[in-house]
């Protein structure tokens, strides 16, 4: 695929993005003076764009992987489904919770939550770096490697790591204790798709196995 369609393709994808979340953050909130929505969408679509624009510069191949999202096991299919309405209910929780004035939520706190939302990303970019195999979809691709340094020599899924990082920091930038609920789903939503994951990459990848008995972790040191 060309640059310029490419460029295209990541635009459309980012701009219906914003449009569908504030949507879902403003039409409930019932308010464009909804602070914390404006700051949690700079703080997702500022860092996205410098990292797309340095893909189609750099990675473009890796950069069309990623806007690849048709999945083709029926497991990941179900985590994506999953996935899909936790962020539909987190939001809507989030607008209704600024409306109503269910819960309370200190700026300092909304603060620390959007610098850990910040990390999160950077380690998002870091792995999208070290790894050029990342698709979106769970799949072994031609001449695939396996990436056993840096990130990936701690942990065997670093970049399901940083959107743990990143999720549930997001109800808290959103500032509802209340849409921190549905996102509380999140671990177990990934580690099914973990699970799901490495049984692929064990049968179809070469000296994956061995890499598993290598790196013990799969997402979070000492713990899993």
């Amino acid at each position: 695929m060309k640059r310029s369609a490419l460029a295209w393709q990541a635009l459309a994808k980012s701009v219906g993005g914003l449009a569908v979340m504030a949507l879902l953050l403003f039409l409930p909130a019932g308010s464009w003076g909804y602070w914390q929505a404006w700051l949690f969408l700079g703080l997702l679509f500022v860092p996205m764009t410098c990292v797309a624009i340095w893909l189609l510069v750099r990675e473009p191949e890796l950069l069309a992987k990623r806007l690849s999202s048709k999945e083709q096991e029926k497991a990941q299919r179900q985590v994506v489904a999953l996935s899909a309405l936790m962020f539909v209910a987190g939001f809507l929780l989030a607008g209704f919770d600024q409306r109503f004035g269910w819960s309370e939520m200190p700026a300092w706190v909304v603060a620390v939550a959007a610098v850990v939302m910040v990390c999160g990303y950077g380690l998002y970019a870091e792995v999208m770096r070290e790894n050029a195999y990342l698709s979106r979809t769970v799949e072994v691709q031609e001449n695939q490697k396996i990436i056993s340094t840096g990130l990936y020599g701690i942990v065997r899924h670093p970049m399901y790591a940083a959107t743990l990082v990143l999720y549930l920091a997001m109800p808290i930038v959103l500032g509802s204790w209340v849409a921190l609920i549905p996102f509380l789903a999140y671990p177990f939503i990934i580690a099914r798709r973990i699970r799901n994951e490495e049984q692929v990459l064990e049968e179809g990848l070469e000296g994956y196995c061995e890499y598993e008995q290598q790196v013990r972790y799969r997402l979070i040191p000492f713990i899993w």
